[in-house]
């Protein structure tokens, strides 16, 4: 993907943007010091270059019963293109799947897991990571504690 050219007032609106998802267009030109039409215009811009991917609310896993995060490094017996595209497609559809990742070093992915609790990550495991073909070993990792944990890129 072409990498975006930014200025200033785009840094900025990304920047609050970040902040808060939801801010007015009003608000957004004041702070960035825009009139609110060239502000408008320049975020429609920033979506439609795909420097702005979306919008979401940030929710709590701990108040919703999704408290227990798992990080589970999977290597597979395999590296070929059909067993990993399969792997890929597979992890991608679980909905306890939060992230997943393609990495180097001891195992072949990294996938970032949340589920109620224990027995709901052995349900996971069992009902739906081990049932995978070519899985060689997992590793379960499991957070304590969360020290940070941003979805804001540097700007």
């Amino acid at each position: 993907m072409k990498q975006f050219e930014m200025d200033t007032y785009d840094r900025k609106i990304l920047h609050h943007l970040q902040q808060d998802g939801r801010i007015s267009n009003q608000q957004l030109a004041d702070n960035v010091g825009l009139s609110p039409a060239a502000c408008w215009r320049r975020v429609r811009a920033l979506e439609e270059q795909g420097a702005i991917a979306g919008y979401s609310a940030l929710l709590s896993p701990e108040v919703l019963g999704q408290a227990m995060s798992v990080f589970v490094l999977v290597s597979l017996q395999r590296h070929h293109i059909d067993s990993t595209a399969e792997f890929e497609q597979q992890v991608s559809a679980y909905p306890e799947v939060l992230q997943c990742f393609a990495v180097t070093g001891n195992a072949d992915f990294v996938l970032r897991v949340v589920v109620p609790d224990m027995s709901s990550y052995d349900r996971f495991l069992n009902e739906k990571i081990f049932t995978l073909q070519g899985i060689a070993q997992v590793h379960s990792n499991f957070a304590l504690r969360e020290i940070k944990n941003t979805q804001h890129l540097p700007l």
